[in-house]
């Protein structure tokens, strides 16, 4: 008994900045995706979904620049509603499923703003390749879910050149290079 009052001591006088809210990105309920969209020759706009991907992130209103974000994405999980296309960016030329069947990226800092609106830096690592990337933020709500749960979302917008991956866009044109991604993600509290 005693040991469970000093433990509950402890954790109330516990500074607010430790209790950050750990979540998990709900990819089961699919109530996430990776959504993406890059020019076709310059004609038009293909876009796309990558259909699994994993991640968790944490979240302290009291300091937001504490928080933290690591997402995983299977590349061969590329949907772009045509099987031969798809089967096509899955090779060597683009994104190599066989050799890099995984993209990763980890946060290294959050800069929010007072309308709550954020920078979000951190490492992509793709194709082999990890550079610095910038994901603008907005927060999309939080609170408590019908299931006792509670949940928390934000959308993420990027965009990076596919060059700067290893990817050749000869055939392309140059108005192929940039490839746009948004990142809608909820997160359920653990």
């Amino acid at each position: 008994m005693k040991s469970y009052f000093y433990s509950l001591l402890l954790m109330l006088l516990m500074p607010l900045s430790v209790l950050s809210e750990e979540y998990e990105i709900d990819t089961e309920g699919m109530h996430a995706f990776i959504d993406f969209r890059i020019q076709h020759l310059g004609f038009s706009w293909m876009s796309g979904r990558f259909n699994t991907f994993s991640g968790v992130f944490s979240y302290d209103e009291n300091k937001p620049e504490d928080s933290s974000v690591s997402v995983m994405i299977k590349t061969a999980s590329i949907d772009t509603n045509h099987a031969e296309r798809d089967k096509h960016l899955r090779d060597v030329a683009y994104l190599d499923v066989k050799q890099f069947p995984e993209a990763h990226f980890v946060s290294t800092s959050f800069e929010q703003s007072a309308d709550g609106s954020a920078v979000l830096w951190g490492d992509f690592t793709f194709r082999g390749i990890t550079k610095p990337l910038k994901i603008d933020v907005r927060p999309v709500g939080h609170g408590a879910d019908p299931w006792f749960g509670y949940r928390r979302g934000f959308v993420g917008e990027t965009h990076f050149k596919l060059t700067d991956y290893g990817i050749s866009i000869k055939m392309l044109g140059e108005q192929s290079n940039v490839i746009y991604l948004t990142l809608s993600v909820e997160g359920i509290r653990r």
